[in-house]
């Protein structure tokens, strides 16, 4: 019987009083970990109130509803999550060299790792970082002022941060779920895993969930109903396509896992039995709903970086990227058959033959508009005017690793060879030699490249490829050695092995997670290194690459408005086209008055009572959960008789910016591309012709 109160919560269920009563070494990282967790907001805290930033950050950043601060801040929650998820593979690759036989972490504790660390990686690292990418880059791509529904855009940045924040608090009150990223029942259900563990991943997936469809269902509206005159659709920029076709991978995949996710709660809560082997249960159900979320997942996450590897071929190789439409056509391709392969996740699990055939046959067909994709990417670097920058080293890596992982999924899509190496290592090493540079690398390539259109001045170059080499050398050593293991007969989420071969290669892996923790501090180094030499680095004209779509067209950072008058396009690659012309930077022919989204705490205020509500579930505190959920209709209702929500900016302010600007252009030297990494760049590229 609960505590009509404070339900299941009670004192005992932090790590700090499990390691009073036991102090293990296993306790002692459980509580080193929550007390970092917990130092870590204090100094956080204790930063903003000693500078006096919470007035700012309230008014300028977390109530903004501009489509270019809230892409950032999903990409600071990603950056956040991916410190803890690093953290946790660390600590992962240390235990398994002291694993042959035993190892310093329970095997509780080492299941509650690999669960959180995919868990993390997956929702609240890679779809934040597309998502904010794609938040920052597609409305100023296409000649848009904000998203087609800002403040749904900011709820949507709350619920994942709502999300994100229960994963957190797992690590400092109870504990998180044992079941893998997938959480899959029957063991996932009420009498094999009666603790919090599980609910924290149902309300931290279920929450956010709904915030990644809110976001497909506003990217898709924005890019069909907010593209500037000429912008059709074989005009849109690569990356603006690949953010389309994911948006509406989005809208159809997220509703499936928001679905699985509320039948293993009904499960859990209500006893309905949809997912346990008894009462006419049946867990393969989960298994088929979840993975018509899991495998577009893949592919969602990876799009969007394809779209990156798109943008910086063509830019740093001075060319017009090559099979413009077969990479359209490559990209839709590739969305349609994601849909189709879910199967192949559960080849094992005693389906036909004949089934298994067909999905395998399905699961190679993918790497024919993959194949078409690389290809293009190829033949659009050849005898180009190749830069070898850090996003083009970043296209390198990717190149190298990536195509290898491809092959080992063409391999993993024959059954018979699945059957053998399923649950071993092998897989390990297959889907993260797909989704690090596949998506990573092409986000981390995507940062360096906007980075300046965000803040006004370029990433430390020296630094910046140190950082990409180091991720490169420490994937390489980490991952590709997991192959030979899972050939060996490795299994994976073992917390422990009896073969003593396995040991050295494990000590191999350990180097690579210590080159990869390099990799991360140099990265990081480098923004505060770039920040400290802000102004060496300036380039407020905002173009600092040459580049050829309509984003560069606006100052650095881009205001507000993003455009002062609505742009015109004529054809791809309109500011390649203007600068070839010579006719870049011209004042408008008319300004207007314009409309722009007022500051609203929407986003706050759901994201905050979503995640009280999700907690109060975790521990069944139902009068709190019941309240929070009131609140989040009251403010939704409340919300529905606000009026004033626009702010005007008038056409002289607009003009007198655009004055200023085109004042500044004029008065910057053009650098070429020789000086492009010299303090000479302030953002006014003097072109080459375009190819």
């Amino acid at each position: 019987m609960s505590d009509p109160v404070f339900g299941r919560l009670d004192w005992r269920v932090t790590p700090f009083d499990d390691f009073w009563r036991n102090p293990t070494a296993n306790e002692a990282v459980a509580s080193g970990a929550a007390l970092v967790v917990i130092l870590g907001a204090v100094a956080v805290a204790w930063f903003l109130t000693s500078r006096r930033l919470w007035r700012p950050l309230w008014r300028d950043w977390l109530t903004s509803a501009d489509h270019k601060k809230i892409g950032i801040m999903y990409v600071v929650l990603a950056g956040v999550m991916f410190l803890r998820a690093v953290a946790e593979g660390f600590v992962m690759r240390t235990h398994q060299v002291t694993a042959l036989d035993g190892g310093f972490l329970s095997p509780d504790h080492f299941a509650q790792l690999f669960s959180t660390h995919g868990t993390i990686m997956i929702f609240f690292v890679a779809t934040p970082l597309i998502t904010g990418l794609i938040n920052f880059v597609v409305p100023l791509q296409i000649g848009a002022r904000d998203m087609a529904f800002p403040v749904m855009n900011q709820v949507s940045l709350g619920l994942t941060a709502a999300g994100a924040g229960l994963v957190m608090i797992s690590l400092v009150v109870g504990q998180f779920g044992t079941g893998g990223w997938t959480m899959y029942p029957p063991y996932t259900g009420a009498t094999f895993s009666p603790g919090p563990g599980v609910d924290y991943w149902i309300w931290a997936i279920g929450i956010s969930g709904i915030g990644s469809t809110l976001s497909g269902i506003n990217f898709a509206v924005t890019i069909y109903k907010m593209r500037a005159p000429g912008v059709r659709f074989l005009r849109m920029p690569m990356f603006t396509w690949t953010a389309l076709t994911t948006a509406i991978m989005m809208v159809y995949a997220f509703p499936p896992l928001t679905v699985s996710n509320a039948m293993l709660a009904l499960d859990r809560y209500l006893d309905f039995h949809f997912f346990t082997n008894d009462l006419g249960g049946n867990m393969m159900h989960y298994a088929n709903i979840f993975w018509m979320f899991g495998h577009p997942e893949v592919y969602i996450v990876v799009l969007p970086a394809y779209g990156v590897f798109s943008e910086i071929s063509s830019t740093f190789a001075a060319k017009r990227l090559y099979g413009y439409n077969s990479l359209v056509i490559a990209t839709l391709a590739i969305a349609v058959i994601s849909f189709c392969v879910w199967l192949h996740h559960f080849f094992t699990m005693g389906q036909g033959a004949s089934v298994n055939a067909a999905f395998g046959i399905a699961t190679m067909i993918i790497a024919v508009p993959t194949g078409v994709k690389v290809y293009d990417w190829l033949a659009t670097l050849y005898e180009g005017r190749i830069r070898m920058s850090v996003p083009i080293i970043y296209l390198t890596g990717f190149f190298i690793l990536f195509v290898f992982g491809g092959l080992t999924g063409v391999i993993l899509a024959n059954p018979t060879l699945d059957y053998q190496v399923h649950n071993s290592q092998f897989l390990v090493a297959h889907f993260h030699n797909v989704l690090i540079p596949g998506t990573l690398f092409g986000v981390f390539a995507g940062i360096h490249y906007w980075f300046p259109k965000a803040f006004g001045f370029r990433l430390d170059e020296r630094l910046a490829r140190r950082a990409a080499y180091l991720w490169f050398a420490g994937f390489c050593l980490a991952f590709l050695p997991l192959y030979w293991l899972g050939l060996m007969g490795m299994p994976r989420r073992a917390a422990s092995y009896e073969n003593a071969a396995f040991e050295s290669v494990m000590w191999l892996t350990f180097a690579g997670a210590v080159i990869v923790l390099a990799a991360l501090g140099t990265m990081i180094w480098t923004f505060v290194a770039s920040a400290r030499n802000r102004a060496a680095l300036a380039c407020p004209i905002g173009d600092p690459w040459d580049g050829r779509s309509l984003e560069w067209a606006t100052a650095a950072p881009a205001p507000e408005w993003n455009f002062a008058a609505t742009p015109e396009v004529e054809a791809l690659d309109p500011f390649t086209i203007e600068k070839a012309e010579g006719e870049p930077y011209q004042p408008a022919e008319c300004y207007e008055d314009i409309e722009v989204p007022r500051n609203t705490a929407m986003g706050v205020v759901i994201g905050g009572l979503t995640g009280v509500m999700g907690f109060a579930l975790v521990w069944w505190m139902w009068w709190l959960a019941a309240l929070a959920l009131a609140g989040v209709v009251a403010a939704i209702v409340a919300r529905a008789f606000v009026t004033d929500t626009h702010q005007r900016i008038g056409a002289d302010e607009l003009r007198q910016a655009h004055r200023d600007f085109l004042d500044r252009v004029a008065a910057t030297e053009p650098v070429n591309r020789d000086l492009e990494m010299t303090s000479r760049n302030r953002g006014r590229a003097d072109p080459e012709a375009p190819a």
